[in-house]
């Protein structure tokens, strides 16, 4: 072949590849316009907000910060010198043991389905994390917006470990270590995780918006069968979900839920040893006080966190978390005026948790001015259980941990179904399914929702108290709950852990 039949041979080789890149658009086209209908209208998955995940992140690092270092703190300086450490390292060590467990079981216990016994408690689909991974997603409080399932697992796992460690200021510098560590491990699986599962388990906005788009559109035949599917995503939830019991961030499941178990503890282990005979005051309110500080900061995360998306509604919880808590530190310094003749320091901190623990279920559904008369009311609600009712029944609540929590708990469950009124201010009820795709006010009845707040306090008080009861006495049984008196009189510290808080 001669040089010149070569050229002209690449000249139509350029000309046919010229014609093919000038049809290939046609091509492509075509095969669009052909392909089957379905993979064209498929939906992208959701792709989570990287602000929300951070968001979450820096929320669940506050509520860490409540427990260690803010509540080892505020309790380690309530209790006497020689059970300084053991108190912390109480603090520390349940708070590891939780984590622990939440991953392997408490998790999947919370926040799956229970099949038969889905009213009361989860199953384990998700033990040990089970199909979770850095894609799987979570969803929030609105249709269409997702977290990282591993973020809301982190996030909800540090509520799992802040709230059996309230329970120890209740059994403070008379509970044996050992006796402790076991407790800890039965009541989390048999009481704190069911709890959280009745009240905060549901199949998230999306899943009620389908089925109600779903039943909304059927027709004939099909109707049947969308109304059987749209009944089987309303009944996929906590029994106190079903009965439209509103905690936005833990007043049952934290506060009402540890405050019964440190009272029937307290009950059951009995007074320390000299109680009502000897002075027993704390050994240092410069450090309760900055472990309030923190606590305060750190609720930020527990209450605003607790929304699960940064968006214009986080500025609910979070101002009414603020103005909340300063309504009740400056009420409890008032009414402690007035009947001691002298607003105390501790006082002042006792009066800040107060108003955090009562605001934490109606941080999202309050109006800002509903959050300071709940702040005002709580204060003087508690002063009375932890001096009054304390002093006349004669129970030995070290730390007053049923007066501050499990009664703000309940003053803050009930007050929610108040002021989440519409006409008062409040948010209204979240409705998913009368306008699928959008977050609306439902109808709101003052004493359907204060039934249904009650209820789920009266569940929790007897799931929890009789529960913890029942757990107490096999623990004490089987190891025994408190130290001989010669050990209690030396102190935990060099008892339990061989080490001195201070050295002089």
């Amino acid at each position: 072949m001669t040089f010149k039949k070569i050229a002209q041979f690449a000249g139509v080789l350029g000309a046919l590849g010229a014609i093919v890149l000038m049809i290939e658009p046609a091509w492509a086209q075509d095969a669009a316009t052909t392909a089957p209908a379905v993979a064209a209208a498929a939906p992208p998955p959701p792709v989570p907000n990287k602000g929300d995940s951070a968001f979450m992140y820096i929320a669940s690092v506050l509520v860490l910060l409540m427990t260690v270092p803010g509540l080892a703190l505020f309790y380690g300086g309530l209790v006497r010198t020689k059970n300084m450490l053991s108190m912390m390292m109480q603090v520390f060590a349940t708070l590891c043991l939780v984590a622990i467990l939440w991953v392997l079981y408490g998790y999947s216990m919370a926040f799956t389905n229970g099949g038969a016994l889905n009213d009361f408690v989860g199953g384990f689909s998700k033990a040990f994390l089970k199909g979770v991974d850095s894609n799987s997603l979570a969803g929030t409080f609105s249709n269409g917006v997702y977290i990282p399932e591993y973020t809301y697992i982190i996030f909800q796992m540090t509520f799992a470990c802040i709230t059996p460690c309230l329970i120890l200021g209740s059994i403070a510098e008379r509970t044996k270590f050992s006796a402790m560590v076991v407790f800890m491990a039965l009541w989390v699986t048999f009481i704190y995780f069911p709890i959280a599962h009745m009240v905060w388990y549901w199949g998230g906005p999306d899943a009620f918006a389908d089925a109600a788009k779903k039943l909304a559109a059927a027709t004939g035949d099909g109707k049947a069968a969308a109304q059987a599917a749209y009944d089987s995503v309303m009944n996929d939830a906590g029994i106190g979900f079903k009965w439209g019991a509103l905690d936005f961030a833990g007043g049952t499941v934290v506060h009402i839920n540890s405050g019964i178990a440190g009272l029937v503890g307290c009950l059951i282990i009995g007074p320390r040893i000299g109680y009502g005979k000897e002075a027993m005051p704390p050994h240092s309110l410069v450090m309760t006080m900055i472990g309030a500080a923190l606590l305060w900061v750190g609720w930020f995360g527990f209450n605003v966190g607790s929304n699960l998306e940064v968006n214009q509604f986080a500025g609910v919880p979070f101002i009414n978390t603020f103005i909340a808590t300063c309504a009740a530190g400056l009420s409890w310094c008032i009414v402690e005026w007035i009947v001691k003749g002298k607003p105390s320091a501790l006082g002042m901190a006792s009066g800040v948790v107060a108003g955090l623990v009562a605001i934490t279920p109606a941080c999202g559904f309050a109006s800002v001015m509903g959050s300071i008369v709940l702040g005002l009311v709580v204060s003087p609600v508690c002063f009375f259980f932890c001096s009054a009712v304390k002093g006349a029944l004669g129970y030995d609540d070290a730390l007053d941990v049923f007066g501050v929590h499990c009664i703000g708990g309940i003053v803050g469950a009930i007050g929610t179904g108040l002021l989440v009124n519409p006409d008062w201010g409040g948010a209204g009820i979240a409705d998913y399914t009368s306008k699928p795709g959008e977050l609306v006010s439902g109808t709101y009845d003052m004493v359907a929702q204060v039934i249904s707040q009650a209820k789920m306090v009266g569940m929790t008080l007897l799931w929890s108290g009789i529960g913890s009861a029942i757990l107490y006495k096999l623990v004490d049984i089987v190891i025994g709950l408190r130290p001989s008196e010669e050990k209690e009189r030396e102190g935990l510290d060099l008892v339990d852990h061989g080490e001195s808080a201070y050295h002089y």
